[in-house]
């Protein structure tokens, strides 16, 4: 299914998973890919940033890919594409979208600081895999240090009409999102998804202020639905109760560096994944920090049913 700017819901940034050796676990990407599509999630992404897309041969970010549309039953597949040169983000642009994926996800080199600098190289992206690739915008600046305005947002998605997608991960950013909600209702920029990430940390508000949805890959994805869900509901109060839950473990999973050791941890606890490895170079989780995650783990269990750890 194609990525259009109607998109909504939670579209769970789906980890890499490995064997101890460093070998892709085959049988645990098709178990997390099921897993998605049965807990109702409306899409997923691969081969972003906590994909470990970096460390995988061309031939396995492809087999990824096939995989999951092959198990997503016809919902759409939003694949990360960045690279440090453009022909390397065409090649695996077509690639995909010959597959089947939805829409690419494109987010900018760190060396570009200026707005023209900025909405240049998105110009220059689209040209390079063509304009009729949907695409979305990955706004990440704690991680890719390119801070991207309101203004240089728009003038992204008005001058490329193939940009249907926001990823925001800014940080403060509820009033980026008011900002650009304000900017469609004054007549000034088009129609345009806005997912968010950062773990789902500040979905229960991001939700308020217009997102559509949640783009992230919390270890409970089940929760993100429930929020956007409750939210949309217009059910406050019972999305910020359930949403409350579950924050002591998404701050701890928000840790820089061991972040992604978290989420593979919790994971594999709960029967998703076989084994929590990374291919290296990865952190793992020292004795302390799984008992710490066992421990929220457990809180959760005893709350939520769902989250009972096998």
């Amino acid at each position: 299914m194609p990525l259009t700017s109607d998109a909504s819901g939670v579209f769970p940034i789906a980890p890499t998973p490995f064997d101890p050796d460093g070998g892709i676990d085959w049988a645990s990407a098709d178990r997390l890919f099921e897993f998605y599509h049965g807990i109702g999630a409306d899409g997923v992404t691969v081969l972003g940033i906590m994909g470990e897309a970096p460390k995988l041969e061309p031939e396995e970010s492809i087999a990824l890919v096939r995989r999951a549309v092959a198990k997503m039953g016809g919902k759409p597949i939003i694949v990360g594409v960045s690279a440090p040169g453009f022909a390397a983000m065409r090649s695996l642009a077509r690639q995909v979208m010959d597959l089947g994926a939805g829409g690419v996800m494109i987010a900018p080199p760190p060396s570009l600081r200026t707005d023209d600098q900025i909405t240049g190289y998105y110009a220059q992206a689209v040209e390079a895999i063509g304009a009729d690739i949907p695409f979305v915008i990955q706004d990440y600046p704690l991680t890719l240090s390119v801070v991207m305005t309101p203004a240089v947002i728009r003038r992204i998605v008005m001058d490329n009409p193939s940009c249907v997608m926001l990823k925001h991960e800014d940080w403060p950013g509820l009033e980026k999102i008011s900002t650009l909600r304000k900017f469609q209702k004054e007549g000034s920029l088009r129609p345009l998804s806005i997912l968010t990430g950062n773990g789902g940390l500040f979905l229960d508000f991001e939700m308020e202020r217009g997102a559509d949805g949640a783009n992230t890959g919390y270890a409970f994805p089940e929760l993100l639905i429930d929020v956007v869900r409750l939210q949309k509901a217009g059910q406050r109060d019972a999305a910020h109760d359930i949403f409350d839950l579950h924050l002591p473990l998404m701050r701890y999973e928000q840790q820089q560096g061991v972040g992604l050791a978290v989420r593979k941890y919790t994971l594999m606890k709960r029967g998703i994944l076989a084994h929590d490895a990374q291919r290296k170079p990865g952190p793992a989780l020292s004795a302390a920090a799984r008992g710490e995650v066992d421990y929220l783990l457990a809180r959760i269990a005893r709350h939520d049913q769902r989250a009972k750890i096998r």
